[in-house]
């Protein structure tokens, strides 16, 4: 790991009134005017923008005058929860009245609209099909509702292949052709921008008068925008922070969903205190472990329900299964260590990429091995667990700088039909392949990995953006930092690293390390916490200095704020 501090930049353009500090900040992270962190929903880009809108306007408006059943196919993960949600929630306050929808278990059908699923719309009676989060891949399955004449809208936000579906209409900023300035939008945001356009045509032709409805008040479903473009990691561009920030602003405001105040409650956060990474650390997690071992169609109830005891009574089974999915991941998360530590004796001699299996690892939880592995090593990693008709199902996870799907493409492309099918984004992508052929694909991972990633992209850079000073190691100043996100991927939240005095340390929860520190020279001890240390070397009576990377944070416990240090690495001294 290596510690980098971020270099001091012309802030000239930026108001200043504005604290410097906040203003390096901001530059740093391409804020170049007042503008670029604009948050009121008046500054959203305009639904013009997306390709294909106004043909996917037109046939949900005939699908509304013909009364016709439309029948809604998600993804199994928290952004397609969200994004089927918030269409079930929203589509009837437009006038339709028969709303339904279908999530595949990613156990029986895998992901997307596969003929498999189609079939299973038709005998729901399914007149319209609208996909969330999914769709653009989805080549066979189109064919098949084409041919049962069902017409497919398809919103995505994934990288198209080179072969688009038949749809009847595709809303996706990631066409070639789709001239949308942000290509950053979760498949909630696409879905949200499908009811702005949809209320602004109908609106037009006065169709809520003819109704006799009131026009929707679309604001009211960000909170699971907030959520599910948080919890599917997407940058939070401008566009995606006023997004986030308009959610959160009604989660705190107590302005959400029965659903999501209940899995506020059983994650144990305050509402009125909510910030970006409570919805990706506490509420995602819940919501996303339902889909890794259930039957993702939980989530989307509880996402829905108009009653909150009935809502707590769902976000309880989905704590559980949370709690569950923590135990199947620690014991596949260290059978996982072992294979890798049977492949090398120092990371230096790792492949670039690494790709593991195990038969008995669970499908649902592999990504997040993945993930953890990724983590400790840094590197793509690809995990598999067996699938169904004797092929494999992996999940991999990248680091900055690695392209993941562009990285399967190259296989696919020199290898054909060795991937049996693969998708997904820069950072995480999944795919299927024969289980006779998975050492095949293994040697292709880490030969196509030699030539395709740069070295110094397997070297974890912590970017600092200095040091504090005592002074700023207040309330008030945490506030203002907690204040001027959201901060999340693409717009990291403010490290900053320094030397401390360590008052006292205590290992808490079995591998935390709870800390008081204070700058030299300073009166008052600070609160510090670092997660999941190495306790070969923590805790140490004998140490008295130690450097950290931390984010000034603000602890709220009974009713007290307080100053705390959020501990990203630490270094005895």
């Amino acid at each position: 790991m290596l510690l980098r501090r971020r270099e001091n930049l012309d802030t000239q353009s930026l108001p200043s009134e504005w604290p410097e500090l906040l203003k390096q900040v901001y530059a740093r992270r391409g804020v170049k005017s007042a503008a670029d962190v604009e948050r009121r929903a008046q500054a959203l880009l305009p639904f013009q923008g997306l390709q294909g809108m106004n043909d996917a306007v037109a046939l949900l408006i005939d699908s509304l005058m013909r009364r016709k059943q439309v029948l809604i196919v998600g993804d199994f993960d928290a952004d397609g929860a969200t994004s089927t949600a918030l269409l079930m929630a929203g589509l009837p306050q437009f006038g339709f009245s028969k709303v339904d929808f279908l999530v595949p278990n990613r156990f029986e059908y895998g992901y997307g609209l596969s003929p498999e699923i189609v079939e299973l719309a038709a005998a729901k009676g399914a007149e319209l099909i609208i996909t969330v989060d999914n769709g653009i891949s989805s080549i066979s399955g189109v064919a098949k509702a084409k041919d049962l004449g069902i017409p497919v809208l398809i919103t995505d936000h994934h990288l198209p292949g080179e072969q688009l579906p038949q749809a009847a209409a595709i809303v996706n900023p990631n066409l070639s052709d789709c001239a949308f300035p942000s290509k950053n939008l979760a498949g909630v945001g696409v879905a949200f921008y499908l009811l702005v356009a949809l209320r602004s045509e109908m609106r037009q032709q006065n169709l809520f008068d003819k109704q006799g409805l009131l026009e929707p008040n679309i604001a009211s479903l960000l909170d699971l925008v907030a959520l599910g473009t948080v919890a599917d990691v997407v940058p939070l561009d401008s566009n995606n922070r006023i997004l986030v920030h308009q959610g959160l602003q009604r989660i705190r405001a107590g302005a959400c969903r029965p659903g999501i105040q209940a899995l506020i409650e059983v994650a144990g956060r305050q509402q009125a205190n909510m910030v970006a990474s409570d919805l990706g650390f506490a509420i995602g997690p819940r919501l996303n472990a339902v889909g890794r071992l259930d039957d993702m169609s939980l989530g989307i109830h509880c996402l829905i329900s108009d009653d909150i005891h009935h809502a707590r009574q769902l976000a309880s089974e989905m704590d559980s299964l949370n709690s569950e999915r923590k135990d199947i991941e620690q014991s596949m998360q260290q059978e996982a260590l072992h294979s890798v530590n049977q492949l090398s004796i120092d990371s230096e001699h790792l492949p670039k990429a690494l790709c593991l299996y195990q038969a008995d690892w669970h499908q649902g939880v592999v990504g997040l091995v993945a993930s953890r592995i990724k983590e400790q090593y840094y590197r793509p990693v690809f995990a598999f667990a067996d699938g169904e008709h004797g092929e494999v199902k992996g999940s991999g996870r990248s680091v900055t700088g690695v392209h993941l799907r562009d990285l399967l493409e190259r296989i696919d492309t020199q290898n054909p039909g060795l991937i049996s099918k693969f998708g997904g984004h820069a950072m995480a992508a999944g795919l299927s392949l024969p289980q006779a052929r998975f050492d095949e694909f293994k040697r292709c991972l880490e030969d196509t990995a030699a030539s395709f990633i740069d070295s110094e992209c397997l070297t974890h850079t912590l970017l600092s953006d200095g040091e504090l000073l005592a002074e700023q190691m207040t309330l008030d100043f945490a506030q203002m930092l907690r204040d001027a996100g959201p901060w999340g991927q693409g717009f990291p939240e403010p490290l900053f690293d320094g030397e401390f005095e360590l008052c006292s340390q205590r290992v808490v929860g079995q591998k935390h390390l709870k800390m008081s520190v204070k700058l030299p020279g300073m009166a008052q001890e600070l609160d510090a916490i670092a997660f999941n240390v190495d306790r070969d070397i923590w805790p140490n009576a004998s140490l008295k200095q130690v450097q950290l990377v931390y984010k000034l944070d603000v602890n709220e416990f009974r009713g007290r704020r307080s100053v705390q240090l959020m501990v990203e690495h630490l270094v005895p001294l």
